[in-house]
């Protein structure tokens, strides 16, 4: 093995920050580096080819469960003895930040580095408790990467000294089969009718209520869209629900292993998000050339530049709704938006590039060397 050994901490995921992980782990095992893992049990499949321990560091507060994965943490990095040790999300670089507060073997401690692919939640208890573990992990990592701007401007305020902008690409992916897409059209059931999709995790972060609001205001129209939903998550019981009361036509999905084929099929891109960092669905739906409304929040701007999507304030149905009418309503606006999206795609990091980064760092981190200036 040559470089430094590098051991990453994930916590419960069901989104992309688990996949980000697993593609720089995979790549830095293939260019020789020393790699484990450290996270739940049930992210053990995201990790195939490098050593895998089971930590269970949850997805939100719990006090007991948290203490013991700290423990157990401190224990496998002890054992492992990383160079740099590289945590993905708040609650896994806190837990970080904790294990290796601990007594101090022979061998120096290991750089700590922590990717931020997210904002807090405010407003509730948990609330609190993240902003708590937002101070924790500026001020104890050597190094911090975030997703957006935005969130490394909030990182560099929490005390944070070495901040930079991560390069998250989403995973290649082979164009889809005519099969693949036939499929895919008969699944979605459309008719001939236009096709406005969304795919993401089912939670109040990615804003679907929004868009299913939204709907309600576009079932006037002639040809009816057809909206399509693909994910699961914690609200697919409530937005079902909120979808039956309102009348509106919308087909969930589920977990879909086929989203390239589902974007082939789509007329307009829905990402109705309330916050995000790189969200991989808006980097996908460029790839795929597909024109896309998206929420003006986080890091999607930066992705799509003006260009590249119909840009609108989060939880605005109102203002969502116009502007996939004005795609529909308007072939000369579609193909302008679908070319800036194929355009805007040329320009993002690949699964190397990122790989590449993240190697760079590690190796500046194990040598205790100071960001450049």
């Amino acid at each position: 093995m040559t470089g430094p050994r590098v051991a990453y901490v994930i916590a419960a995921t069901a989104g992309g920050t688990g996949r980000h992980a697993a593609m720089l782990a995979e790549g830095c095992a293939a260019r020789g580096l020393a790699v484990s893992v450290f996270g739940p049990a049930a992210t053990r499949g995201l990790f195939p080819a490098v050593a895998f321990a089971p930590v269970e560091i949850a997805d939100r507060p719990r006090p007991a469960r948290d203490a013991a994965a700290v423990l157990r943490l401190r224990r496998l990095l002890a054992h492992h003895a990383p160079d740099v040790v590289h945590a993905h999300g708040l609650r896994a670089g806190a837990a970080a930040a904790l294990a290796l507060a601990g007594p101090r073997g022979r061998r120096p401690r290991p750089a700590l580095l922590v990717t931020v692919h997210n904002s807090v939640p405010t407003g509730t208890v948990s609330g609190a408790v993240y902003l708590a573990l937002e101070r924790l992990t500026a001020r104890r990592a050597d190094a911090v990467l975030c997703v957006s701007a935005d969130l490394a401007a909030r990182m560099r305020r929490a005390g944070a000294r070495d901040v930079t902008l991560a390069a998250v690409p989403a995973p290649a992916a082979a164009d889809p089969s005519a099969q693949a897409i036939g499929k895919a059209r008969a699944d979605i059931g459309a008719c001939g009718r236009p096709v406005v999709l969304g795919v993401g995790r089912l939670a109040r972060q990615k804003g679907f209520d929004t868009l299913v609001d939204a709907a309600v205001m576009l079932r006037d129209r002639d040809p009816l869209p057809r909206l399509v939903i693909a994910g699961d998550g914690p609200l697919a019981g409530p937005l079902a629900a909120r979808s039956a009361a309102a009348g509106t036509d919308v087909r969930f999905l589920g977990e879909r292993a086929d989203v390239p084929a589902l974007l082939a099929v789509a007329d307009v891109v829905v990402v109705p998000s309330r916050w995000e960092g790189q969200p991989l669905i808006v980097q996908e739906a460029l790839r795929a050339g597909r024109p896309l409304v998206a929420s003006r929040v986080g890091g999607i701007p930066a992705l799509t530049g003006e260009a590249g999507a119909l840009l609108v304030p989060p939880d605005d149905p109102a203002r969502l709704a116009a502007a996939v009418a004005s795609v529909l309503d308007d072939p000369v606006l579609s193909g302008h938006l679908a070319s800036a999206a194929a355009a805007r795609a040329g320009m993002l990091p690949s699964p190397s590039d990122a790989v590449d980064a993240a190697a760079g760092i590690y190796a500046r981190l194990a040598r205790h060397d100071p960001a450049p200036a």
